[in-house]
């Protein structure tokens, strides 16, 4: 039997299969995306698709402290579109 890798949210600090969570990604370039493959390359945080876990990084600015760059609201709203469907 294989073991499902878990990863924990920043916000709600659980943890979760990691094909369950979002990954945000800094580029070794500085910039940041949404990584729907989990797999680009760059230093990762991961987020939980609830609206609750959103807006515990909104304003706790949770994924700016982890990813150690200013994160652009663009990100945020896209992150809304994908929870959201």
């Amino acid at each position: 039997m294989k073991k499902i890798p878990m990863r924990r949210c920043l916000a709600t600090n659980q943890s979760f299969p990691k094909k369950d969570l979002l990954r945000i990604v800094r580029t070794p370039e500085g910039e940041v995306k949404v990584d729907l493959s989990g797999k680009l390359n760059g230093k990762g945080a991961y987020l939980s698709r609830s609206e609750e876990a959103l807006q515990i990084a909104r304003n706790k600015k949770v994924l700016a402290r982890a990813l150690e760059v200013e994160i652009p609201e663009e990100i945020y709203q896209e992150i809304e579109r994908i929870i959201n469907g």
